[in-house]
């Protein structure tokens, strides 16, 4: 069993789309298993964190922009691929630091996620983009 799923970015931050999965996981006849997701594109991440509170996703976005700053910042310049933009080389590196890909594991036909936990696409290009996550069910 398998999906895609679209998630429209406007900017760099975390798009949540928990529910998204959950509805594709209840419309399928699989009671357990194993989902997994994967992101299509090299400049986003995929996460699972917490949903309670919006200061977590603020404070995660605030700490990457903090630790991959953009190309025209100073302590960037040995960066070389720069000709889209001075957000394109540090979304890369986030990407390869923050998995494309996720594990989760299906019980009673229900995503087995933590109370807090939910599904999060890491936008890290400042534009808007159209993401593609490829959903796949094994037994």
């Amino acid at each position: 069993m398998q999906t895609e799923f679209q998630i429209t970015t406007t900017g760099a931050g975390l798009y949540e789309f928990t529910q998204d999965v959950s509805a594709f996981i209840r419309s399928q006849t699989a009671n357990t298993g194993v989902l997994t997701l994967f992101v299509r594109h090299t400049s986003c991440s995929l996460l699972i964190q917490e949903n309670a509170h919006p200061d977590v996703q603020t404070d995660l976005q605030a700490y990457f922009s903090r630790l991959v700053p953009p190309s025209t910042d100073p302590s960037m310049k040995y960066l070389r691929h720069t000709m889209e933009g001075p957000d394109d080389m540090p979304a890369h590196i986030k990407a390869a630091m923050m998995p494309v890909f996720l594990t989760i594991p299906i019980s009673a036909g229900r995503l087995v996620l933590g109370t807090w936990q939910g599904i999060y696409l890491f936008e890290h290009r400042d534009r808007p983009h159209t993401r593609s996550v490829f959903g796949h069910i094994s037994p």
